[in-house]
């Protein structure tokens, strides 16, 4: 990538200072390991200041399925209770992180998008190879499901149905299916 885009990309750091000051984190743009690390970092050193609430906000078409995993599990992991705000798009690996949280901590805007489906893959190499991935897309696909599930009050069977392709959801479909816990149009809203 050109220095130009990432320097383009880059947070700006007197920005992501404020928003850590009001116990905020901003989850936007692709998912990936890089993206994770920044937000386990900030997740890590807010919970270590206190045990107030963390408000995380996204706006993601999701990515990196081992990414998302990697912050829902944080999320699930610190002390602090978070809040999850869906604005904009939260789609795929970001849907994940979303549901990382009970139902009644799970927000949405009013115009936010949510998008599930099954993990998707780009590999490439020899038949072999391709097999041994090919198990392992099935395998992560049903955690993925189970998940949903799990969150939303589905059956597994019903997810998976769902997931087959992508499903899109509005804010009150969202609602209606259990990801998002209640709609909101102002900060104070929040509980």
């Amino acid at each position: 990538m050109p220095e130009e885009q990432k320097k383009e990309q880059a947070p700006d750091p007197a920005l992501q200072d404020k928003l850590l000051k009001t116990r905020s984190i901003m989850v936007s743009g692709e998912i990936n390991k890089d993206s994770a690390d920044a937000f386990i970092k900030q997740l890590l050193v807010l919970d270590s200041e206190s045990n107030e609430k963390i408000t995380v906000y996204i706006n993601s078409p999701g990515g990196d399925v081992d990414a998302g995993y990697a912050m829902f599990d944080m999320v699930r992991f610190v002390s602090s209770p978070v809040l999850m705000v869906g604005c904009g798009l939260v789609a795929s690996a970001a849907a994940l992180l979303y549901l990382a949280v009970g139902k009644d901590r799970r927000y949405a805007l009013p115009n936010s998008s949510y998008l599930i489906h099954q993990p998707m893959s780009g590999m490439k190499g020899v038949a072999t190879d391709i097999q041994i991935h090919a198990r392992q897309m099935v395998k992560l696909r049903a955690k993925l499901d189970g998940v949903i599930a799990e969150q939303t009050g589905k059956s597994v069977e019903e997810v998976s149905r769902d997931t087959e392709r992508d499903h899109w959801l509005d804010s009150a479909e969202a609602q209606a299916y259990g990801i998002v816990g209640k709609i909101v149009t102002r900060k104070t809203d929040l509980q």
